[in-house]
């Protein structure tokens, strides 16, 4: 699950509003920092926060905080106040939760 081979994308919402580096980070974290640390389902929850003017990601799991991580990136308040990541088994997507359904 979540293997970096595998395809990944990003919705047409996260492309928009997200900066590509923002995005970028999001693979980043799934890779360095969740994998084999975390048990992960098909499906990754991040609220995106303003820490001070930079965006930090809230790692959500059974809808409760598990980790924050930080980036050097700016925050915008245009940023959708959380995505989702899912793994299909052939590949990955970020999206907002209303494009996924939750």
């Amino acid at each position: 699950m979540f293997d970096k081979d595998h395809s990944r994308f990003a919705s047409y919402s996260i492309v928009s509003t997200l900066p590509d580096e923002a995005i970028d980070h999001v693979w980043y974290l799934i890779d360095n920092d969740l994998q084999k640390i975390f048990p992960l389902s098909n499906l990754i929850v991040f609220d995106l926060v303003n820490n001070d003017g930079n965006l930090s990601y809230d790692y959500i799991q059974d809808n409760e905080l598990v980790a924050t991580f930080d980036s050097p990136f700016p925050y915008n308040n245009n940023y959708p106040k959380s995505l989702v990541v899912y793994d299909s088994g052939d590949r990955q997507i970020i999206a907002t939760p209303s494009e996924i359904n939750i």
